[in-house]
């Protein structure tokens, strides 16, 4: 009798070790998964956009959004990130490849580079994205790696020393080739680039907000130390950092305080 329990004992701790370790072996596994999904040499693949319904509205983006200088200790997720980029300047129509962004002609005159901090961006599996400045490509929906390291302090003294630079984990760095604008459309196609780069500023403000993250645009600096600072080549010309992080305080306002401020207005109208 004691015999067949010992059996019995043995052979059920030889079942459990077996499925130890494979457990142990499959959640391996699952990590290098992870890891190899998102990062494959020089190039991140972004997770892929989401066209979110249970968010904030329209409505509720505009009305809360504000320039936020002051953040969190607190990375961003890669995903995010993802989505930050995709609203900037990613691909809404699969036939011509039209943005998010109206362009002039569908010139597209637009580069996005990120800087990214140590300890920036936090992956789906836990680890780091690796710090430095990437390169967005639209139709891919991808991350290149141009430059390694953390450059937040580089970046912050071409800007000016302006303080939300360097203490934002993620800075997105728009940059401009006129050409590709103003070979259709002579000097005029410079206004038309800065009318694009307006309005991709705003679609990373409302994207930002929408994500709970803090964002403002930043338009003093030295171009040609951005443009160094970032990898860029030498058509790429800077035009706008835009730091992202999670907000010290967020911003909100209610329907009646807007309807209240319109109707003491609208008073004064009548009193005048």
């Amino acid at each position: 009798m004691i015999r067949e329990y010992l059996v019995v004992f043995i052979v059920a701790l030889i079942l459990i070790s077996t499925i130890m370790l494979l457990l142990h072996l499959f959640s391996g596994s699952e990590t290098m998964e992870s890891e190899t999904t998102y990062i494959r040499g020089n190039i991140v693949l972004l997770p892929l956009p989401k066209i979110r319904k249970e968010v904030l509205s329209v409505e509720e983006a505009l009305a809360y959004r504000r320039s936020i200088r002051s953040y969190e200790d607190k990375p961003l997720t890669l995903e995010q990130l993802s989505q930050l980029l995709w609203a900037a300047y990613g691909i809404t129509e699969t036939r011509y490849g039209f943005k998010t962004c109206p362009s002039a002609g569908a010139t597209y005159p637009l580069e996005i580079y990120v800087v990214v901090g140590e300890r920036g961006v936090v992956l789906p599996n836990g680890s780091f994205l690796e710090p430095g400045s990437y390169k967005y490509d639209p139709h891919s929906h991808t991350l290149k790696l141009v430059k390694r390291g953390d450059l937040r302090y580089e970046l912050y003294r071409a800007a000016l020393n302006q303080e939300w630079v360097l203490r934002a984990p993620v800075s997105i760095v728009i940059c401009a080739v006129y050409e590709r604008t103003t070979s259709v459309y002579g000097e005029r196609g410079y206004r038309y680039v800065y009318m694009e780069v307006g309005h991709a500023g705003q679609n990373i403000y409302l994207e930002a907000t929408a994500l709970g993250l803090g964002t403002v645009a930043v338009g003093a600096f030295y171009d040609d130390k951005v443009q160094k600072v970032i990898g860029a080549q030498p058509d790429e010309h800077p035009l706008y950092i835009m730091p992202v992080g999670v907000p010290k305080k967020t911003y909100r306002i209610s329907e009646q305080e807007i309807a209240r401020y319109i109707e003491d207005h609208r008073r004064e109208l009548e009193t005048g």
